[in-house]
């Protein structure tokens, strides 16, 4: 199995004896191996800061940099961003609620941007659905720059606002949410683009890829989710977990995903809805897509709707998921299993297996007129394919892999061979 250590996976043998960290504790909680899933890893480098009940006294975000913040059961709190007038800017919001708390069916998270002047630029919710199972979320807040949005178009300071959508709900606990902030922006492009989205594109669902299962284990957190290429990969998930995986898909390419849940060893019954859910976040971490999956103990599967090729000009849609698939770079795969399943069908691991298929080949990109921040988070580099290919967790800015062979004793692992390393630059510094 592989167990990361910071940015490092170690490939041990049948067994080992190594004294982790509290990186490699919350990796192994992803890949199950715990008994009860690991909290939310967050990114190694995000700063701690305050959110500003008003907005006067807003901490500014630097895009490129994350931040870990809190949010209070009731009422809003506010950051600022200093943007120019003609780059666009992506705020990416993760709630994560605290262990044992409960959530109503419609609790959730609402991210607002507003210019100085109180005008909307954008506003974005995410809910727990209908297993209402607390678990991270995410979602986003927009400045964007475009000939069909008038407003919000101006240098200056601009706010993000973060509340609970029903913190009085029924079910609802009324503690504290950790957040975990990251900002982006995206450099205008050097000629002016079409004002509506591509008209035609294949909308039928493929066949789910086939061919066996290669264990891949996910990550804790957006910053640590584990590389997957085209493949069918399986993992072991339990009642709680969230797991996360990331997927390049480059400009024109189009993305394909279907999770299988395994049926249940443990003979119980009843039915969880929702038990299995499968969102989908573009490069900037805004929500694209999601499916869920109603588990009665047999084994049950899920798709993604169908999505658009990767363009440009997807921004421009009035559908919102084909408006997030936007930028080629890092598409996010979040899949958590209901806490009510372990009622039912005990505490597993239950086997999932994700079937991705990306198709199209690769097409140059808009002509950027710099760059963005961070630097390269909106395209697919040939190290980027390379972690997918082989399943490289990614740290802050480099991964390296560690191959170990040794003879292996009862109860204990000899590694040898630690003089071979590959390293994998990654792309950007926040995950």
């Amino acid at each position: 199995m592989g167990v990361r250590l910071g940015a490092v996976a170690v490939v041990l043998g049948t067994t080992a004896a190594v004294a982790p960290g509290p990186a490699a504790l919350a990796a192994a909680g992803a890949s199950g191996t715990a008994q009860s899933p690991s909290p939310y890893a967050f990114a190694d480098d995000a700063r701690s800061i305050k959110g500003a009940r008003s907005t006067a006294d807003a901490v500014v975000l630097t895009p490129g940099t994350a931040y870990k913040s809190s949010l209070p059961s009731s009422g809003k709190v506010s950051y600022s961003l200093q943007l120019d007038a003609t780059s666009n800017a992506y705020v990416s919001v993760t709630a994560v609620p605290s262990p044992g708390s409960t959530v109503s069916v419609i609790d959730g998270l609402k991210v607002s941007v507003q210019d100085d002047d109180g005008t909307s630029c954008s506003d974005d919710r995410a809910s727990f659905g209908a297993a209402r199972s607390p678990h991270p979320i995410a979602a986003w807040g927009r400045r964007e720059i475009s000939p069909t949005k008038p407003l919000c178009r101006e240098a200056g300071t601009y706010y993000v606002t973060v509340e609970r959508v029903d913190p009085k709900g029924e079910g609802s606990s009324p503690g504290a949410w950790d957040l975990e902030l990251v900002a982006m922006t995206e450099p205008r492009t050097a000629k002016t683009g079409p004002t509506s989205a591509p008209e035609v594109w294949n909308s039928a669902s493929p066949q789910p890829l086939q061919g066996e299962a290669e264990d891949r284990r996910g990550g804790a957190g957006f910053a640590g989710a584990t590389p997957l290429d085209q493949g069918v990969w399986r993992d072991d998930i339990r009642p709680g977990q969230t797991l996360f995986y990331e997927v390049p898909v480059d400009w024109g390419q189009q993305l394909q995903v279907t999770a299988d849940l395994g049926s249940s060893a443990s003979g119980g019954t009843g039915y969880t809805p929702d038990a299995l859910d499968l969102d989908l976040y573009n490069p900037a971490r805004g929500p694209v897509a999601d499916v869920g999956v109603g588990y009665n103990g047999g084994q049950k599967s899920g798709s993604l709707p169908p999505l658009p090729p990767v363009d440009h000009a997807n921004r421009n849609a009035v559908i919102g998921q084909v408006g997030a698939m936007r930028f080629a770079g890092s598409y996010y795969l979040v899949a958590h299993l209901a806490e009510s399943v372990a009622d039912s069908f005990g505490d597993g691991p239950f086997p999932m297996t994700l079937r991705v298929r990306v198709s199209g080949e690769p097409r140059s990109g808009p002509d950027y007129v710099g760059e963005s921040e961070p630097k390269g988070v909106f395209e697919v580099s040939d190290q980027d394919r390379e972690a997918a290919a082989e399943g490289v967790a990614g740290g802050d800015d480099a991964a390296m892999r560690v191959v170990a062979v040794g003879g292996i004793g009862t109860g204990s692992a000899l590694l040898v061979g630690l003089g071979v390393w590959t390293v994998v630059a990654r792309r950007r510094s926040t995950g």
